[in-house]
């Protein structure tokens, strides 16, 4: 028989259901908040030559297309180095690691990284991959940096997604005759996969929302290049540009602009990252 509620607990009991979706109600208003704002004020700037063009002051023109690309080389050179890094610590640590003194150093050393501030990883980035090892201000050097910035968070997803699989999976594997190897790669890595992939979208969040770390890494370059020369060349992202026109130069209505180009790349990123990893789960 259920145990019936006094008319105190009864209220006790509404009262917090109302607070929760109270609370779950501004969150989301306040997120479709600024998501209409930023939209209401940029989209009517978004225009075909701002998209396709680079900004030049002889000819007085303003253009966006350097930023994207620098975005898009940033990301792609920073996820093709922490990915194998991320992924591979994560299986050593879970798979591998005996000491678990060891194993809980790392852990805590990752999540206490997690949480610095991006303008310490710039300036470490800018000391270390600028002045020490002589890397030029540009992509290569702004995505070194962001890969340690982010590493702690692709090892960390990746970690607590493998631990998810159920140890009869390993097990079962073993006592078939795999190797332990091809039992990661065949049972363990497909059943993390949602992990795995979370990871890459929050890193990939991350990189893009990301301005501090690389005003003293990549630079303000708003010069249109090649990607190999952008390696080591002053290459602004979309934030470095939205940062730049924000505040140096004033201009508020191109800032929106930007930061709604940023906000649909970031949605159309994220989308690809979901289908990716649909199609991976189903393989």
């Amino acid at each position: 028989m259920e145990e019936k509620l006094s008319p105190r607990r009864r209220l006790y009991d509404r009262g917090l259901r109302f607070l929760v979706w109270l609370c779950a109600g501004l969150t989301c208003a306040l997120l479709l908040f600024l998501i209409g704002y930023i939209f209401y004020r940029g989209v009517p700037g978004v225009t075909w030559p701002l998209l396709t063009s680079q900004t030049s002051y002889i000819k007085d023109t303003v253009g966006v297309l350097p930023n994207i690309l620098n975005t898009l080389y940033i990301i792609v050179a920073a996820m093709v180095i922490v990915l194998p890094l991320g992924v591979g610590a994560a299986i050593y640590l879970t798979e591998y690691a005996a000491n678990r003194r060891l194993v809980a150093v790392i852990e805590f050393a990752t999540e206490t990284l997690t949480g610095i501030p991006s303008i310490i990883f710039g300036l470490v980035g800018m000391l270390l991959f600028v002045q020490r090892l002589g890397l030029k201000a540009g992509i290569l050097a702004g995505s070194l940096t962001l890969v340690v910035m982010i590493l702690p968070t692709i090892v960390r997803t990746t970690q607590e997604s493998l631990k998810t699989v159920p140890q009869s999976y390993r097990e079962g594997a073993l006592g078939l005759g795999a190797g332990k190897w091809h039992m990661i790669r065949t049972v363990v890595l497909p059943g993390a996969v949602d992990g795995i992939v979370t990871g890459c979208i929050l890193a990939v969040g991350r990189i893009v929302g990301e301005s501090a770390a690389l005003l003293y890494t990549a630079g303000f370059g708003l010069e249109l290049v090649g990607f190999i020369k952008s390696l080591h060349t002053s290459a602004a992202s979309l934030t470095v540009a939205l940062y730049v026109y924000a505040t140096e130069r004033g201009e508020t209505a191109l800032a929106f602009s930007i930061a709604a180009i940023l906000m649909v790349l970031t949605l159309l990123i994220n989308l690809t990252a979901s289908l990716v990893g649909r199609k991976l789960r189903k393989k």
